[in-house]
């Protein structure tokens, strides 16, 4: 399997020669997110990248469960599973200070946040990840709407990938890929005077430290796309890629969920996109139709217990609390059942991804799968599959159909 690093560089190359493709990182947010993102690799012969944060996946287990080891042990599993060939990458997506949800809960100082950083990098590495995302945007520290400044972001950018290398090297680990940003994604434009600024100062930055080994082989740049905006700009994609593409980098989209225009992505030069919640919205949907046919099962087969799913999912949404991270500044301070019924569904399949391993909520889906299995021969891949064929449409949109082969080690 080819390093990130070197795929990137056969993206550049294939592009010159009328080739374009957009590598696809999906966010593995639950176990079955995973499953459905090899099963997709697997079938369309296709690279998969998997974009995890460390709020899913950490040396604490994350949301997921699992640790950066656990994590890559599970691709793996998945990969034997479905027999792929095709080359799967494990990567840390927003690795910086306060991109733990934990650590702006408890109020951590820039050194404690960044020492926490430092040790989740070393995990990673050890883990045999293939690109660390190295993101320094977010300051809690300072007042609301002010932002970091480019000197403190390259600054910790450089701080945080010596670090990584200098471990890397002690223990003898491959070279790893690096991903950076020069701006908290939040939709909207990438400031274009800002990023060129931000690209020579790290240049700069790490050729002093003798990190040139270290450029990044993907950018982070706005495009448009968030949560709530789904066209995706490709003028500005273009000027990105005539930036970046000389440096031997590529651009990666975040957001890229529900986006318009995905085949814009590789006419564009665009290297990457990441897509997370909109297959955790998928899996959400599919258990609630499993969850309808459930109904149905119960008044065909009056003996079985209803499983209580729908009821124990929403419960454990409200109460994990992190549906006010989406909210709406009209909607702060309100109560969840105070906000309107199309707002709460949202909130509800958005946060879902936080709560799939909750005890109760695992209950309720093995009681909902054991009571379907009386008809169904196997309901959880039920919700794979109608996860992978939402994936299946983007290895399409991307030209990454049988586009393993260009990247054969």
């Amino acid at each position: 399997m080819k390093p990130l690093n070197e795929v990137i560089q056969s993206i550049i190359r294939l592009r010159r020669e009328g080739t374009n493709l957009t590598l696809l990182a999906a966010c593995p947010n639950s176990e079955a997110v995973l499953e459905a993102a090899v099963k997709t690799a697997a079938e369309n012969h296709a690279p998969m990248l998997f974009a995890a944060t460390l709020n899913q996946v950490d040396l604490d287990g994350g949301y997921t469960g699992w640790t950066p080891q656990m994590f890559v042990e599970r691709i793996r599993f998945f990969a034997q599973k479905y027999r792929c060939q095709a080359p799967l990458y494990p990567c840390l997506d927003h690795g910086g200070p306060w991109l733990k949800d934990r650590d702006t809960l408890e109020k951590l100082t820039l050194e404690e946040t960044m020492s926490n950083v430092k040790r989740s990098l070393e995990a990673c590495l050890e883990a045999g990840y293939a690109l660390l995302h190295i993101d320094p945007t977010v300051d809690r520290s300072l007042p609301a709407g002010e932002t970091v400044s480019l000197a403190a972001l390259v600054e910790r950018t450089v701080t945080l990938i010596a670090h990584a290398e200098q471990f890397r090297r002690q223990r003898g680990l491959p070279e790893v890929a690096y991903e950076v940003g020069s701006e908290e994604v939040h939709g909207g434009l990438v400031n274009f005077q800002h990023f060129q600024r931000f690209l020579r100062a790290l240049r700069a930055a790490l050729e002093a430290h003798n990190l040139e080994n270290a450029w990044p082989c993907f950018v982070v740049a706005q495009v448009g796309t968030d949560l709530h905006t789904t066209y995706f700009d490709a003028e500005a994609a273009r000027r990105i890629f005539q930036e970046v593409s000389p440096l031997g980098s590529l651009a990666k989209g975040h957001y890229t969920d529900w986006v318009e225009n995905p085949q814009d992505y590789p006419a564009t030069g665009m290297g990457g996109a990441n897509v997370g919640p909109e297959f955790t919205a998928e899996e959400y949907h599919a258990l609630r139709d499993l969850a309808s046919k459930e109904e149905a099962l119960c008044r065909t087969h009056r003996g079985i217990t209803p499983s209580g799913f729908v009821a124990a999912l929403e419960k454990a949404v409200v109460a994990s609390g992190r549906w006010q991270k989406w909210l709406q500044p009209e909607e702060k301070g309100k109560d969840f059942k105070a906000l309107t019924p199309a707002r709460q569904s949202w909130l509800l399949e958005t946060g879902a991804r936080y709560i799939w391993t909750q005890p109760e909520v695992l209950a309720a889906r093995q009681a909902l799968y054991h009571n379907l299995s009386a008809v169904m021969p196997d309901p959880n891949q039920y919700v794979v599959a109608r996860i992978a064929r939402r994936m299946d449409a983007y290895v399409n949109a991307f030209g990454l159909f049988d586009a393993a082969g260009y990247f054969a080690a």
